[in-house]
C-alpha cells in the first residue's frame, strides 16, 4: 500500500533530510499468542534482514495518528487501543535508500497484541514470519536492531564512554 499523505516526503528533498536530520518513527513489535511478527525488509536501510514494522512519523502527525496510519499500511488494521509503549531506540545505519547516505533513526518503540492479519502488504516486506523469543534472539536473519526490542536494557539512551566522545 502506498503513503499517500499529505506530510509525505521523497525524493532530493527526502535526500536532504536524511543527510541532515535523523527520522522518528514508530515501530510495531505486533504479538499473536506468544510471538513476534516480523517482515523481511524490501529497502535500506536492513535491506534483507527481517525488522519489525512501522515508519515515519510526519511533522505535525501526533504519535496516536501515526500508530493508526502505519498499522493500517503495515498491517491491513487501526490499532485502536492503547499500545505499549516500550520505548525510545536508536537505529545507526551506514546506508539509506540513497548511495554514500547514512540513515539515522529514532524509534518509538510500540508493543500490540493482534488476533487476525490477513493480505499483509509487500510493498516494504517480500516475506513475514512469526518468531517466538528464543529462535527471534538467535538468529542471523533479525537485525541486532529488533534484538534491542527485548533485552532487559530496552528503551535506555546509552551513556557516552570515553572512547565516546
Amino acid at each position: 500500500m502506498k503513503e499517500t499523505n499529505p506530510g509525505y516526503i521523497e525524493g532530493d528533498l527526502f535526500k536532504t533530510l536524511i543527510e541532515n536530520t535523523p527520522l522518528v518513527s514508530v515501530d510495531l513489535i505486533v504479538k499473536q499468542k506468544g510471538k513476534v511478527l516480523l517482515g523481511k525488509r524490501v529497502n535500506k536501510p536492513a535491506q534483507g534482514y527481517y525488522f519489525t514494522l512501522g515508519g515515519r512519523v510526519f511533522k505535525n502527525e501526533r504519535i496516536k495518528d501515526a500508530i493508526k496510519r502505519i498499522s493500517k499500511l503495515e498491517l491491513g488494521i487501526i490499532i485502536d487501543n492503547n499500545p505499549k509503549f516500550i520505548g525510545v531506540f536508536e537505529h545507526l545505519y551506514d546506508d539509506s535508500i540513497f548511495e554514500t547516505v547514512s540513515t539515522h533513526y529514532l524509534n518509538l518503540g510500540y508493543e500490540i497484541e493482534v488476533s487476525d492479519l490477513e493480505d499483509l502488504p509487500r510493498d516494504q516486506h517480500d516475506d513475514y514470519r512469526w518468531f517466538d523469543l528464543e529462535e527471534l534472539m538467535q538468529s542471523d536473519e533479525v537485525h541486532a536492531y529488533v534484538k534491542d526490542y527485548f533485552t532487559k536494557e530496552k528503551g535506555k539512551v546509552p551513556q557516552n564512554s570515553d572512547s565516546d566522545v
